[in-house]
């Protein structure tokens, strides 16, 4: 099982491509492991990949804003490029992280994805319209709940529509006042602070390397919207922790950390490609046939890569990117 961890976006396509042409004669069927303080690593050829492809690879990654990159197979590094210790502002990679967080929480009864804007409280510096009032928490995690409040993100705001003019649940659009008040809701229900659940729920468990939960942020985006961005800071390297997580369905080594399931459901497509808006990141998701589940980018359609033998990598390459990169997406 393969997972793929980028610092600054690269094209994910080019990137699985190049990963799918690397593929040499099958390597040794080796069971997946879980790295502890440090990741084992081992030579490409041994989990069925090429170094001399590989170093084609590293090439075309210097000529590309990529700060690091880190392949594994099975939870074995068998690529890797740049500084893979150095902490980031992972961008919109907060949302996805999120929405890992929310499953043990729904799965407890303390999180109900049906309850409504207006039954979490999450009114704002302007009231809801009553268009807006029904909107539910699922619909936040969707980018699907037809609210266009202001946030600190004016290129997002003032690409959105007018408020009032779509019905919840009806219309697709990027825009953060669903992200951001969807961790007001997560620490509303839950009673934890975000980061004090992403550091005891994942960071830890999973023994991320250079967590530190002082460089995480709450941006205050007052009096814009009461709302808060909730920025995360991450390695290379523990991304792609987070990233072989996923691929276990939530599974650390015999913990399970995510319900099971979980992982599915947040990947599930829910708004396909050609629904994506605003028009200017349609027209860049529909490239790669990106459309959005639950705070998650998915693909629309599988696509297999190359013939068999490499089609088992294939599938997995589908969602495994996401985990630390969005294909455009702003904060």
């Amino acid at each position: 099982m393969l997972s793929v961890m980028m610092s600054l976006p690269v094209n994910l396509l080019r990137v699985a491509f190049c990963l799918a042409a690397a593929t040499a004669a099958l390597g040794q069927d080796l069971p997946r492991t879980f790295p502890g303080a440090e990741w084992e690593r081992v030579k490409p050829e041994k989990a069925g990949y090429s170094s001399e492809k590989l170093a084609v690879l590293r090439a075309w990654l210097q000529t590309q804003k990529t700060t690091a990159m880190l392949v594994a197979v099975d939870g074995r590094i068998v690529f890797e490029y740049g500084d893979l210790k150095r902490v980031s502002k992972v961008a919109s990679v907060r949302k996805s992280v999120l929405a890992m967080l929310y499953g043990a929480y729904v799965n407890e009864g303390k999180i109900d994805l049906t309850r409504t804007v207006t039954q979490l409280g999450l009114d704002d510096v302007s009231p809801f319209l009553d268009i807006e009032k029904n909107a539910t928490l699922y619909q936040l995690l969707t980018a699907r709940s037809g609210i266009y409040h202001a946030t600190a993100n004016k290129e997002l705001t003032d690409l959105s529509p007018r408020r009032g003019s779509q019905a919840p649940g009806t219309y697709f659009q990027y825009q953060n006042w669903d992200f951001n008040a969807a961790g007001t809701a997560f620490e509303k229900l839950t009673g934890k602070d975000i980061f004090a659940a992403l550091e005891s729920g994942l960071a830890k468990p999973i023994g991320m390397q250079d967590f530190d939960r002082a460089k995480q942020r709450k941006n205050d985006e007052m009096p814009i919207t009461k709302h808060p961005e909730y920025a995360m800071y991450f390695s290379t390297r523990d991304m792609a922790r987070l990233g072989l997580l996923m691929l276990a369905d939530g599974d650390w080594a015999g913990k399970r950390l995510m319900p099971k399931g979980w992982r599915d459901r947040i990947t599930t497509l829910v708004t396909p490609a050609s629904e994506i808006h605003p028009i200017a990141l349609s027209q860049r998701t529909q490239i790669g046939l990106w459309g959005y589940g639950m705070l998650w980018w998915v693909w629309t359609r599988r696509i297999l890569l190359a013939s068999s033998p490499v089609h088992t990598r294939a599938r997995t390459v589908q969602w495994a990117p996401t985990a630390s990169t969005s294909p455009c997406c702003p904060r």
